[in-house]
């Protein structure tokens, strides 16, 4: 069984806000569906810890995730460092009541699943939210990091996915696969319509129709979060559709102090997913201009920010290096 639809590597993927919307479309719709078969109740606090083989990854990890996040621990009864982490898991699994659900790997009888994620030591610790894998951490972690990194995770399944989590009743049975679907389907909202419109644009290749699209939810809705994500997005794909790469990096080394060559090659840059090329040319281009040249670099840089994600760790180190160039 091959866990699908899984994003391992961390490169930017230029289609990130459209898989986003289109995730998030298949995660209500799941829950929509467990609603209409009967499912929406509450689980038991016992059903937030699982034990999860490669026969049932599909079921318990990659449909659950349509849901709830799934937080993954492999381990192993050898693993000295897995009997200090497991337990503190399991606790902040009940404590976090329905945020998320912790599905435990042992590696030892579920070698298959230890190979497809690219796990070389144990305690391992993943995500999969939406049927998108991503790493959390590897080795021994302080409780505070692992609340730290749960936040993050719920805060991000929330905003991007619409995953809200599971109603936990105090009361339910343990085990009951009907209590264990997710909660009732979100309401569509007053902007789902465009923004449906927006991705199908996408789609076709219309970049101008998915840019029209977006600006059309922002002049309703200026803080509309999936709308502005999609309209940098949308931006950066029109910006670099029918330019010659060769004649643009080219004017960019010939130019260095040029604002505009540098901008366009790094928006080259990112459509190859050269995520840490991109920030790096622009940062150091800050470090070269002044005025209104330098504004306008730092200003795409933070557009590319918001494109890769806050949680990328290459933003952190970039928002850094920023800092440095500009004071």
């Amino acid at each position: 069984m091959q866990p699908r639809n899984m994003s391992m590597s961390g490169v930017v993927d230029l289609a990130a806000v459209k898989a986003a919307q289109e995730a998030k479309s298949k995660a209500e719709q799941a829950r929509a569906e467990a609603a209409r078969q009967g499912g929406g109740g509450a689980v038991s606090p016992a059903d937030l810890v699982i034990d999860v083989d490669e026969a049932g990854f599909e079921l318990d990890v990659l449909q659950r995730s349509t849901e709830v996040p799934v937080v993954i621990d492999f381990w192993a009864e050898w693993c000295e460092p897995c009997k200090q982490l497991s337990p503190v898991l399991e606790r902040l699994a009940v404590e976090y009541n329905g945020r998320f659900v912790l599905a435990k790997v042992d590696v030892d009888a579920n070698q298959m699943l230890m190979q497809q994620f690219g796990i070389q030591g144990i305690p391992a610790v993943f995500a999969v939210v939406a049927g998108q894998a991503l790493p959390l951490f590897q080795g021994a972690a302080g409780e505070q990091q692992i609340r730290e990194t749960l936040d993050q995770l719920v805060q991000v399944a929330e905003q991007r996915f619409g995953l809200t989590g599971l109603v936990v009743d105090t009361d339910a049975q343990p085990g009951d696969r009907q209590a264990a679907a997710a909660p009732q389907a979100v309401p569509a909202g007053p902007y789902d319509a465009l923004l449906e419109a927006a991705v199908q644009a996408l789609d076709a290749g219309d970049l101008g129709g998915a840019v029209q699209a977006y600006k059309n939810v922002l002049s309703d809705d200026p803080g509309n979060t999936e709308a502005k994500l999609g309209l940098v997005q949308a931006e950066l794909l029109q910006r670099v559709q029918g330019v010659d790469p060769q004649q643009v990096r080219k004017d960019a080394a010939e130019k260095p102090l040029d604002a505009g060559a540098q901008i366009a090659a790094a928006d080259l840059d990112l459509v190859g997913g050269h995520v840490e090329d991109a920030f790096g040319r622009l940062i150091e281009t800050v470090g070269r201009t002044a005025g209104d040249d330098r504004d306008a670099v730092r200003v795409r840089l933070l557009e590319l920010f918001e494109l890769v994600g806050a949680d990328d760790p290459r933003v952190a180190a970039a928002r850094r290096a920023l800092a440095r160039a500009l004071f």
